[in-house]
């Protein structure tokens, strides 16, 4: 099965552009790939994508749902101000919110912004030293990786500027003592960051449990890695290969997406 062969609906709303229920989809299978990697919080967190054509407009997950409930047709269209604009039953997290908008708002490439409170993300952004570089994962993210200090849960727009100042041109983020922030030009470009930056968590909490120290990655060879990272490099498109691969796997288990 190709990307082409996706499963499709027919109950986009009247009126929808092509272009934006492919977006739908597209978004859609990404929160239940989210579902099924555990990357999940309850009804918490968010994955956001632009809306195609549509100036400040973005979609966003119903808040009160899981994701393995978020369908194409249920996510909610907003505008940078957290204003709904398509019909909903359910109203948005402007908490989460506050965080997506500004990047949204301030990096015009921010297609896709994804935040998460996995257990190793938020373990490691616990750590006063942060992401460890010594572990094949983290090599591949040399100098990708920026830092936001915790200022509390995220309700106040004070906090906004300064996230937007440190996050700066990159496109990973550690939240210390709080999760992980990656964003993207596409979605799979994002989650290719996002599952890079996430399995270097996994190992590096794995290896600092066993109480002995790390094996150093060289300078030399951690730019190297990062250069021919083929998570996000040409030869898979931005993370093209892994997304689309993951995505038949829900398009087979849960293809109830697509509605």
């Amino acid at each position: 099965m190709t990307v082409l062969d996706a499963p499709t609906s027919t109950k986009k709303p009247a009126g929808m552009s092509d272009a934006e229920w492919q977006a739908r989809l597209e978004l859609a299978a990404c929160y239940r790939i989210f579902d099924h990697l555990g990357w999940v919080e309850m009804i918490f967190n968010h994955i956001t994508v632009r809306v195609p054509g549509e100036e400040g407009h973005l979609l966003i997950n119903p808040f009160g749902l899981t994701y393995d409930e978020v369908t194409a047709s249920n996510l909610v269209k907003i505008d940078l101000d957290g204003n709904i604009l398509s019909d909903s039953d359910w109203p948005i997290n402007e908490a989460g919110l506050l965080i997506h908008s500004v990047v949204h708002a301030n990096r015009p490439d921010a297609h896709c912004v994804m935040h998460t409170h996995t257990t190793a993300g938020t373990g490691v952004a616990c750590l006063r030293g942060g992401l460890d570089p010594d572990n094949f994962y983290a090599a591949q993210l040399h100098d990708m990786v920026a830092y936001h200090d915790f200022e509390g849960i995220t309700v106040d727009p004070e906090e906004q500027p300064r996230l937007v100042a440190n996050l700066g041109d990159r496109n990973l983020m550690i939240l210390r003592n709080h999760g992980l922030l990656a964003l993207g030009a596409t979605v799979p470009a994002a989650f290719a960051a996002l599952w890079t930056l996430q399995r270097a968590c996994e190992i590096q909490l794995a290896a600092q449990s066993s109480g002995q120290p790390l094996m150093p990655v060289t300078l030399e060879a951690a730019v190297r890695s990062t250069t021919e990272s083929f998570q996000m490099g040409d030869r898979t498109q931005a993370g093209r290969t892994l997304f689309d691969a993951l995505r038949r796997r829900i398009d087979r288990s849960a293809p109830d997406y697509a509605i």
